[in-house]
C-alpha cells in the first residue's frame, strides 16, 4: 500500500513545480511585455502583486470549500486553473483592446491554481503513511527551490537559443506540466488527514489553541526571512560582481535558490537521524550570520556569499514550521494548512517591504534595511523554543 502513496508522493513534488512555474516564469517576460504591448514597466510590475494577492485571498478562503469538495477535485481545479492560465498569457493579451487586461485575466487564472496548490499539496503528503513526516515534508519543499532554478534556467536557455520572441512557445511547454499532473492526480490514492469519524478543528477552535498563534507567527517569519534576501539577490550580484542583470539573476536568486534546495533536500535525506528542533535553531543563528555579513561586509562579493548562505540557512524554515504544526496540533485539518499559508505569504510579501520601507529611510542602502530584517529570524528563533516549552507543559499535565 505504502508503494501506491509514493505516487502520489511523487505527484506533489511535481505539483510544487508548477506552483514554481507560476510564480517565477512570468517576471522573466517583463521587458518583452513592456516592448511588446507597450505597457509601462510600473504597471507590468503589477502583475507580481496582483498574483500573489490573490493567491492570499485563495489561501483564506479555501478553509471554507476545499474539505466540502475534498482534496482530490481541489488537486485538479489547482492544476486546470495553473495551466489554463499558463495558455491563456499567449492569447487573452491580443484579444482586449488594452493587452494589460487580457495578461491580468490570465495571472488570476494561474494564481487561483497557486493559490490552492500552496494550501492542498503540504496536507496531501502529511496524510500519506510514510515513516518519517518531517524528512517527507522537507524534501517536497525542496522541489519548489528546484522548480524555481529549473524555470529560470531552462526559460534562459531557450529564449538564447529560440529568441525572446517566442516565448508563447515556452508559455506552452510550461503549462504541459500542470496538464499532465492533472491526469495523475486524477489516479493517485489520496490518504485523509483526519482519522474515521474526526473532524477537522474550525477556525474558531484554532484560534482559542495558544500553539497555533505562536505556529503562525513562526510561518510569517519563515517567509519574512527567506524572502527579505532572496528578493534583493539579484541587486547585490550586480552591485558586487558588476555584471549585466541577466548574470546576475543567475548568480543571485538561483544561488540562493539552489542552497535553500539543497538544506531542503538534507533534510529530506537524513531528518530521521536529526533532531529537527535543533536543526531550525541552527539554522535561524545561522541566518542571523547571513544577515549580519550582508549588512555589515565591506568586501561586495563576501555580502553576496552572505546571501547564497542565507538561502541556506532558511531551507528548512518553512517545511520545519509546517511538521512542528502536524504534531503539535491534532487534527488541525485543512484550516491549519490553510491559515499556516496564508501566513508564510504574509511572511513573504512583508519581508522585502520592510527591507524597502528601512532602507529607502536611509538613502537607499539595502544593507541597513537587510540589518533591520534579522528581526525575523530571531522572533522564529524565540517561537521554536516557546514551542518546547508549550508542549512541554502540554506533556506534562
Amino acid at each position: 500500500m505504502k508503494n501506491e502513496y509514493n505516487k502520489t508522493i511523487t505527484a506533489c513534488f511535481i505539483g510544487y513545480i508548477v506552483q514554481a512555474i507560476v510564480n517565477n516564469f512570468v517576471p522573466l517576460l517583463f521587458l518583452t511585455f513592456q516592448s511588446t504591448y507597450h505597457i509601462p514597466l510600473s504597471k507590468i510590475t503589477m502583475l507580481v502583486t496582483f498574483n500573489f494577492g490573490l493567491q492570499l485571498l485563495v489561501d483564506l478562503f479555501s478553509v471554507g470549500f476545499v474539505d466540502r469538495i475534498g482534496y482530490r477535485a481541489s488537486m485538479l481545479i489547482a492544476h486546470i486553473f495553473a495551466a489554463a492560465g499558463l495558455v491563456s498569457l499567449t492569447v487573452l493579451p491580443e484579444l482586449f483592446a488594452d493587452p494589460f487586461t487580457g495578461l491580468l485575466i490570465s495571472v488570476m487564472i494561474y494564481a487561483i491554481g497557486g493559490g490552492l496548490l500552496e494550501v492542498l499539496v503540504s496536507p496531501v503528503v502529511e496524510a500519506c503513511p510514510t515513516d518519517n513526516k518531517e524528512k517527507a515534508m522537507s524534501m517536497l519543499h525542496s522541489f519548489y527551490c528546484w522548480g524555481h532554478v529549473g524555470v529560470v534556467f531552462l526559460s534562459t536557455v531557450f529564449f538564447k537559443i529560440f529568441g525572446i520572441s517566442n516565448w508563447k512557445i515556452m508559455a506552452v511547454i510550461w503549462a504541459l506540466v500542470p496538464l499532465f499532473n492533472t491526469f495523475l492526480f486524477a489516479r493517485v490514492p489520496i490518504a485523509s488527514l483526519m482519522e474515521e469519524g474526526e473532524t477537522g478543528l474550525s477556525m474558531k477552535e484554532l484560534f482559542t489553541t495558544k500553539i497555533f498563534w505562536v505556529l503562525l507567527i513562526m510561518m510569517i517569519c519563515s517567509g519574512a526571512s527567506e524572502q527579505a534576501v532572496s528578493q534583493w539577490a539579484s541587486t547585490f550580484a550586480e552591485k558586487g560582481l558588476g555584471v549585466t542583470k541577466a548574470i546576475g539573476d543567475l548568480a543571485g536568486p538561483m544561488a540562493f535558490a539552489i542552497l535553500m534546495g539543497s538544506s531542503r533536500a538534507f533534510y529530506g535525506k537524513y531528518g530521521d537521524r536529526i533532531n529537527l528542533d535543533k536543526f531550525m535553531i541552527a539554522s535561524c543563528m545561522l541566518c542571523v550570520l547571513s544577515y549580519l555579513c550582508i549588512s555589515f561586509s565591506p568586501y561586495p562579493q563576501l555580502s553576496l556569499a552572505g546571501c547564497a548562505v542565507c538561502g541556506l540557512s532558511v531551507g528548512i524554515m518553512w517545511p520545519g514550521t509546517f511538521s512542528k504544526a502536524s504534531a503539535a496540533v491534532r487534527r488541525g485539518g485543512t484550516a491549519m494548512f490553510a491559515l499556516l499559508a496564508l501566513g508564510g505569504d504574509l511572511g513573504c510579501s512583508g519581508g522585502p517591504t520592510l527591507v524597502g520601507i528601512i532602507s529607502s529611510r536611509f538613502q537607499d542602502n539595502l544593507k541597513a534595511g537587510i540589518l533591520a530584517a534579522v528581526i525575523f529570524p530571531l522572533l522564529l528563533l524565540a517561537g521554536i523554543l516557546c514551542c518546547k516549552k508549550l508542549r512541554g507543559s502540554s506533556d506534562s499535565k
